[in-house]
């Protein structure tokens, strides 16, 4: 068996199929996890996979690498990683896997992964490879059993059962053929939703457009639906459903961040004095919006396993990130990221004025650049940033955050590098008040970049 470092991940396991990640690998990886449960006295452990062609496959091998170690699994099959999440906690062994490549292209497979009630990252996936690179898998003397288990009626009566609409909505929604489509349609006609469909049924190609609503460009056709229909409001979800976009009728898209500002106020009117969490890449105007609703805004490191450690960690109501995960904790729902519910929650919250257009596009923003990239060579990128942390001193600057990468906060905006946990690349991200301000950080954090390294090719 070919075994490649590569594809253990700071957050999950990912790969090309039939290349770096094979079913071998994949037994193997459901061996060490099925090993870990034993040792952590966990009987079961919940396996669910997204609509990628490779996914019946991968997950078949993991089912059986977790059974041959002794350890039972509930295979509650396609559904978006939510769901899966939703299923650690409905059947209450707090431990599972979603087979899935989220937003990567179509020959990519994952692993994202949970035990006893916590996300495995970081030296907890270096720790899998280890084990499986040093040959100690051990097959138990009587196999765990594979069972087949329906957690999707729950889950979908969970979120209806909870989210309540002030009035019938006409919404579009588009699934990029992802494996939210059947889920998302059954919560929003349950919802009361008129629903304008683009790409809802489940295809592994593909065929329209990558389900990835970070990218503009994925957002186009629904945005042309939105503007030209009479629908209100547009929702678009990820290729696992973990993660949403929204676009208004204006043709704007509603960038998470600002998403954000949304639902802090309506959790803080019911929270007052909590802490709200946001990472490192999100607008500055969310602090000042959390602070004028009540509540405590709180950094944190980009990366939804640390977002979600942060969560553990504070008990806060609410945490989100850039990427687009959202994590509710309010005690309506119980803080693990999920695009659907967080779509279902949008709408209850708009649904209470004549126009979510109007409610949407109020909300403060500001003059940024989309997410920039500087491609380097494995292990390059974190070299980089921390002779950028070592080099970062900024007179003209309020404050400058080192807590992922270098983030610099002027009076009329913010600049931010920081090393990706998943790509040789350094995510640089700068945002003003207004265009002149966005300049003038741009070009004073370029100088930076570039004292640090003279070599560096901007991405602006």
């Amino acid at each position: 068996m070919q075994l490649d470092r590569s594809i253990f991940k700071a957050y999950d396991i990912r790969g090309i199929v039939g290349k770096s990640l094979t079913e071998d690998v994949v037994h193997s990886v459901g061996m060490v996890l099925g090993a870990m449960a034993k040792e952590q006295g966990i009987a079961s452990i919940c396996v669910g996979r997204d609509g990628r062609l490779s996914g019946p496959a991968l997950s078949q091998a993991l089912m059986l690498g977790i059974a041959k170690a002794g350890v039972d699994v509930k295979d509650i099959g396609m559904v978006p990683t939510p769901v899966l999440y939703f299923a650690t906690k409905y059947l209450g062994n707090g431990s599972g896997v979603a087979v899935t490549g989220s937003h990567n292209p179509a020959d990519y497979n994952g692993l994202k992964m949970m035990m006893g009630g916590l996300t495995l990252f970081g030296d907890q996936i270096q720790a899998i490879y280890e084990r499986i690179a040093q040959g100690g898998l051990q097959e138990a003397a009587e196999p765990g059993t594979i069972e087949q288990v329906d957690v999707l009626n729950a889950y979908v009566e969970a979120v209806t059962g909870d989210v309540k609409l002030a009035r019938p909505m006409k919404i579009a929604v588009d699934c990029g053929n992802g494996v939210a489509g059947p889920t998302a349609r059954a919560i929003f006609e349950r919802l009361g939703c008129d629903i304008t469909e683009l790409y809802m049924d489940v295809d592994g190609n593909f065929p329209n457009h990558h389900p990835d609503p970070s990218k503009p460009s994925n957002l186009t056709d629904l945005i042309r639906v939105v503007k030209e229909s009479d629908v209100e409001i547009g929702l678009a979800f990820d290729g696992d459903g973990d993660r949403l976009g929204v676009v208004t009728k204006s043709g704007s898209i509603i960038y998470p961040d600002r998403q954000m500002m949304l639902f802090a106020a309506d959790i803080l009117a019911s929270h007052p004095g909590s802490q709200i969490i946001y990472d490192v890449k999100c607008t500055r105007r969310l602090v000042p919006w959390i602070k004028q609703h009540g509540g405590v805004p709180t950094i944190s490191c980009t990366g939804h396993s640390l977002v979600k450690a942060k969560l553990r960690e504070t008990g806060a109501p609410f945490a989100g990130e850039m990427s687009g995960h959202l994590f509710f904790n309010d005690g309506r729902w119980p803080g693990f990221d999920d695009g659907i519910y967080a779509g279902a929650r949008l709408l209850e919250i708009v649904s209470r004025e004549a126009s979510p257009t109007d409610v949407l596009d109020a909300l403060p923003s500001a003059v940024n650049t989309p997410e920039l990239q500087i491609k380097m060579q494995e292990g390059e990128n974190k070299v980089f940033v921390e002779k950028l942390q070592q080099a970062a001193r900024f007179d003209d600057a309020e404050d400058v955050i080192l807590i992922d990468g270098v983030r610099v906060e002027f009076a009329d905006g913010f600049a931010l590098a920081r090393s990706s946990n998943t790509t040789p690349v350094v995510v640089v991200r700068i945002e003003g008040d207004t265009p002149e301000a966005m300049q003038r950080i741009q070009e004073r954090f370029g100088a930076f970049l570039k004292q640090v390294d003279p070599a560096i090719d901007l991405p602006f």
